[in-house]
């Protein structure tokens, strides 16, 4: 019951800070000089040659057909009026749909990456902080040492880029910037060549999600474990004469994997911006390059409804 009470208070608590955090980021988006209006306009003339003059009656009707004309405050409580009662993020100014379906599939995309990415790295970082714990200052030691410190320090942008030069220069590979296929993009099922297909693709984003997300992991748990060897109870076990293994997986590995389990939602949120990240460099059709392009094209609605289901996945982690 007290677990229940504390987590309806941690659910009352995150929704003024869901408020501020949808109104600071609407106002970032509207604090940018110009609207899409302005892109459109800007858009048209280069595209028919027609002048400033021709063109900008035309920008200020679509300005007034869309609501950008209108005061600030009256566009942020229309927009969030709109998700509270219909669940209504708003249009797509760019695709001329409705947000939802915009982010219909792609944000799926992006939770699954980063779901299949954050366990992956929490099992393999978890795993090779054991062995280097229990095989401290040893080669296997320096080696997993070696491999968190560059997945720590080094940004995942750039890895993301060595990798596409390697792909792309090296090896000539068709799998770039998509998520299948040519003959499996209009195949509404799934099938074991579509999977593999989609393994081809998608491989290079996960393979960077984990190396970076299980640095962090590999450390905590290398460090938990030493810790928790040196503990008085530890050295009582071994005089009752209990086996070696028996002290490392019945009394010592269970308390040095508590740090590690209660800090699983922090590192989801994690992985979420790193996926898109990653996903922007190498261009996957996700969340990621979907932010950059709304932001270059003063999609608003798109860009504000982003940042809001990201920063509830993140209280929510």
């Amino acid at each position: 019951m007290n677990f229940v009470k504390f987590l309806i208070q941690r659910i009352l608590a995150s929704i003024p800070l869901l408020i501020a955090i949808s109104l600071v980021s609407f106002g970032l988006i509207k604090a940018v000089p110009g609207d899409y209006a302005d892109m459109w306009m800007s858009r048209a003339m280069s595209m028919s040659g027609q002048g400033y003059d021709v063109l900008k009656p035309q920008a200020d009707a679509l300005r007034e057909h869309l609501g950008l004309n209108k005061p600030f405050i009256i566009q942020y409580f229309h927009w969030v009026w709109g998700i509270f009662t219909e669940w209504d993020f708003g249009p797509s100014f760019v695709q001329s749909r409705p947000v939802t379906e915009v982010m219909g599939l792609r944000l799926p995309r992006s939770l699954g990456l980063a779901l299949t990415a954050h366990v992956f790295a929490t099992l393999i970082g978890a795993g090779l902080g054991i062995y280097a714990a229990l095989n401290q200052y040893k080669l296997g030691d320096i080696l997993a040492t070696v491999i968190a410190f560059i997945g720590i320090t080094v940004p995942k942008f750039i890895i993301s880029l060595v990798i596409l030069y390697y792909l792309a220069f090296v090896l000539h590979s068709q799998y770039i910037g998509s998520l299948f296929s040519a003959e499996y993009v209009l195949q509404e099922h799934w099938s074991l060549g579509k999977f593999i297909d989609f393994l081809k693709h998608v491989w290079p984003v996960l393979a960077i999600s984990i190396m970076a997300g299980q640095a962090y992991t590999l450390r905590m748990m290398r460090g938990n474990l030493l810790d928790v060897m040196k503990m008085p109870y530890i050295e009582t076990a071994r005089a009752k004469g209990l086996s070696e293994r028996r002290i490392i997986f019945l009394h010592a590995l269970p308390n040095a994997l508590h740090p590690i389990i209660m800090n699983q939602g922090s590192r989801l949120d994690y992985m979420i911006k790193g996926e898109i990240e990653i996903a922007i460099t190498m261009g996957i059709p996700t969340i990621g390059p979907l932010i950059l392009t709304s932001v270059y094209q003063r999609d608003m609605y798109v860009v504000a409804s982003i940042f809001i289901l990201v920063a509830v996945m993140m209280i929510l982690g």
